[in-house]
């Protein structure tokens, strides 16, 4: 499976804000592989802004399909009015490993169920226009056991497909390459051994 992911470092946040109706709401967005990613944006966005009227929240802690490491909040505003909205942005994107924080400060006129549903939803969708975003592509790990002569042709061939190599262990009958192949393409390592004009052994690494 291959999505994209916000292109943040750890502990570095996207922010973008919008005004309704004298309202502000400022919108956060980081990379959460994990919750406790997104745990550190939310505990930052309080620190920073801790007399807000509201820290409404959503992330999706995994690809864009999961559907265990998921959660939205809404923080004191109406049921069903800001987290899920935010939610639905977030699920619409197609992004994967993302966690926002919309902070808001109330303006002093009230906007109704549904005008603060689309606000929310508007703050979420104008920080996503200039979100950095990067590619992940999910593999599975695969032990090459190679002769120290094929280990030069091996690397060469990995590189040219966009074939990382993990790891490489190496003893006095060759060596073992841990290779990540791309979960969403067949198995195939026919070509390689087509080039080195021998047979491979290989295995499926231990998780």
């Amino acid at each position: 499976m291959r999505y994209r992911v916000p292109k943040l470092p750890a502990s570095i946040w996207h922010m973008a804000d919008i005004d309704v109706e004298k309202s502000q709401f400022i919108t956060w967005i980081c990379c959460a592989p994990d919750i406790g990613a997104f745990s550190a944006l939310l505990n930052a966005a309080k620190t920073a802004h801790p007399n807000a009227s509201h820290h409404c929240t959503a992330y999706i802690a995994g690809p864009p399909d999961e559907q265990n490491f998921i959660g939205f909040s809404d923080d004191g505003e109406p049921g069903g009015t800001a987290g899920r909205p935010m939610y639905q942005v977030l699920q619409g994107s197609q992004l994967g490993h993302i966690g926002c924080v919309v902070i808001r400060y109330f303006g002093g006129t009230k906007l109704g169920t549904g005008g603060l549903a689309r606000a929310y939803a508007q703050a979420v969708s104008h920080a996503l226009e200039t979100l950095p975003t990067c590619e992940v592509i999910e593999r599975d790990i695969y032990t090459l056991r190679l002769s120290f002569a094929h280990e030069a042709i091996a690397r060469a061939w990995c590189e040219e497909r966009d074939v990382p190599i993990e790891q490489a262990d190496y003893d006095g009958n060759g060596v073992r390459l841990a290779v990540g192949w791309p979960r969403d393409c067949p198995l195939d390592f026919s070509p390689l051994e087509n080039r080195l004009k021998s047979t491979i052994e290989f295995h499926t690494a231990p998780p």
